[in-house]
C-alpha cells in the first residue's frame, strides 16, 4: 500500500510520463518549445502575447474506488482495539488540456498527449520507480529532497497497480468545470486513474498464528421431542400420563435422538442417560431432583480439539414434564378441641422428594364418607417453614390444621404446583394416604 503521498505520486509519475513522450516524440521540431504542468487552469497565464505552448494535467476530483472501499473492514474488534489498517480506495478523475501559441498548436499538443495515455494503459512498476527517483547528478539539494519525498510514497510497491481509463464527458460537464475554475475554456480529454490504496502506519493488534488447523466435518442432525413417557422401574410397563415420582425412569421419544455422545439435561443439569436410540432415550431421575415443573432436553455433544474434548453441538427443543411428590406416611398429633366441636392438630409427613425451602408447599384435604345429606369438606393449609441456615431441604413437613370436623380426610401434599397422587382400591375410588382428625 502507498502512503498519503500516493496522489501526489500519481501525478508526478503521469507528468513525467508526458513529459518524456515530447522529448521523445521531438514535439519541440513541430511546434517550439513546450512545458508539461499541473496547474489549475485559472493559474495559466493565457493574456494576448504571455500564453505558450503547454500541456498541463489537472486533478480535478478524487472519488473512493467501489471495489476496495470495504476492504479490512471491521478494522476494530469487540473492545475497540484496532487489528487492521484499512486501505484508503481512491479513484483519481483528471484534465488533459493543451495551450498554444499559434493555430493548430493545441491540438497537436492534445493528440500527443491522448496518445502517450492510450498506449501506457497501465503505468509498469519500473516507470513509477525511475519517474520517482532523484536524479544522482543533480547538483541542486532542493529539488531532489521533493523528489525522495515522492519516492518513499511505495506507489510501485502497492497491490493493485495503476490503470490509466479515458472518460467521455458531456458538453453540459465540461462548461460546469470550465465554469467552476474560472478560467477559459481550452482544448481538454479527461481521464479517470484507479486505483491508489493508501494505508496508515498506525500499530494494530496481530493475534498469533494459528499452529493448528481443526476442521470437523460432521452430518447435521437436530433431534426433536416429541412425548415424555415415564417408567416405574426397569421391568414395569412404560406410560404415557401416570404421574412421574421420584425415582421413575424417564423415557423419552422422538427423532434423531441419537448422536456421537448424547446427554440428557434437566434444567440445564447434565445428566448421563440410561439407554440411547435413535427414537427413544430413557434416562433415570435423580434422587436429588425436586418436586415441580422442569425442563427436559437432548444435548449432541462434539468431541474436537487435541486432546479431545468434548463441546456443545446440537440441541433438541425443551418438553416439560411434572415431578409429583410422594406421601409416605401421615401423623396427626397435638389435637386440641376448642369450644364447638371442631380441632386444631398438626399434621406430620413424610414425603419424597425432599422439600426444598424456596418452594411452596399445602396440604390438601378432602372429607371422605360425610354423613348425609352434608357435603365433602374441601380444605387447604399451608405448610410451616422453618427456614434452615443455610438454606436446605427437608423430607419432614409439618402442616398446622385448624377448625377442622372430626373425620377422615384423603390427603394431598401440593408442592410448587404438583400434587401428590391419591391411591385406589379395585372399584377405582380414592382410599389413600388418610389423614384421621379423631
Amino acid at each position: 500500500m502507498s502512503t498519503a503521498l500516493g496522489i501526489a505520486a500519481v501525478t508526478a509519475v503521469l507528468k513525467d510520463l508526458l513529459n518524456n513522450g515530447v522529448i521523445n516524440n521531438d514535439i519541440a521540431s513541430t511546434v517550439g518549445e513546450v512545458a508539461v504542468t499541473s496547474l489549475p487552469p485559472d493559474r495559466i497565464d493565457v493574456s494576448d502575447g504571455n500564453e505558450r505552448n503547454q500541456l498541463n494535467l489537472f486533478l480535478y476530483q478524487v472519488t473512493p474506488n467501489v471495489g476496495w472501499r470495504n476492504a479490512g473492514l471491521p478494522s476494530h474488534d469487540a473492545r475497540g482495539e484496532r487489528t487492521s489498517n484499512p486501505p484508503l480506495a481512491l479513484d483519481l478523475h483528471y484534465m488533459l488540456s493543451a495551450y498554444g501559441t499559434r493555430d493548430l498548436h493545441p491540438e497537436i499538443l492534445l493528440g500527443y498527449g491522448m496518445q502517450l495515455f492510450h498506449e501506457t494503459p497501465v503505468l509498469p512498476r519500473d516507470s513509477i520507480r525511475k519517474s520517482l527517483r532523484p536524479p544522482l547528478d543533480v547538483v541542486d539539494s532542493e529539488l531532489p529532497a521533493r523528489l525522495r519525498t515522492l519516492f518513499d510514497s511505495e506507489l510501485a510497491e502497492q497491490i493493485e497497480q495503476i490503470k490509466i481509463v479515458p472518460q467521455s464527458l458531456t458538453t453540459e460537464e465540461i462548461s460546469r468545470l470550465w465554469t467552476a475554475f474560472q478560467a477559459r475554456y481550452r482544448p481538454t480529454a479527461a481521464y479517470q486513474v484507479s486505483v491508489v490504496l493508501i494505508e496508515s502506519r498506525r500499530t494494530t493488534r496481530t493475534p498469533l498464528p494459528v499452529r493448528d488447523r481443526l476442521i470437523y466435518v460432521v452430518p447435521f442432525k437436530h433431534p426433536a421431542i416429541e412425548a415424555i413417557l415415564s417408567q416405574a422401574n426397569p421391568g414395569a410397563p412404560i406410560l404415557s400420563g401416570p404421574p412421574i415420582l421420584s425415582g421413575y425412569t424417564l423415557v423419552i421419544d422422538g427423532q434423531d435422538l441419537r448422536g456421537d455422545d448424547t446427554l440428557v439435561t434437566i434444567d440445564g443439569d447434565a445428566v448421563v442417560p440410561a439407554t440411547v436410540a435413535d427414537s427413544r432415550v430413557t434416562v433415570v431421575l435423580p434422587a436429588s431432583l425436586a418436586a415441580g415443573v422442569h425442563g427436559v432436553q437432548v444435548v449432541h455433544r462434539l468431541f474436537m480439539g487435541s486432546p479431545p474434548v468434548p463441546h456443545e453441538g446440537t440441541t433438541s427443543n425443551v418438553a416439560a414434564f411434572v415431578l409429583q411428590p410422594t406421601i409416605l406416611s401421615v401423623l396427626v398429633s397435638n389435637v386440641q378441641s376448642p369450644p364447638g366441636g371442631l380441632r386444631n392438630a398438626v399434621v406430620t409427613m413424610n414425603v419424597s422428594p425432599a422439600v426444598f425451602d424456596f418452594q411452596r408447599v399445602s396440604l390438601l384435604l378432602n372429607e371422605i364418607n360425610p354423613p348425609a345429606p352434608r357435603p365433602p369438606v374441601a380444605l387447604s393449609f399451608p405448610a410451616r417453614r422453618d427456614l434452615l441456615s443455610p438454606p436446605g431441604s427437608t423430607t419432614s413437613v409439618e402442616v398446622p390444621i385448624t377448625d377442622v370436623m372430626p373425620a377422615s380426610y384423603l390427603a394431598r401434599l401440593q408442592v410448587d404446583g404438583a400434587q401428590s397422587p391419591l391411591s385406589s382400591d379395585a372399584t377405582g375410588a380414592f382410599v389413600a394416604p388418610l389423614v384421621v382428625v379423631p
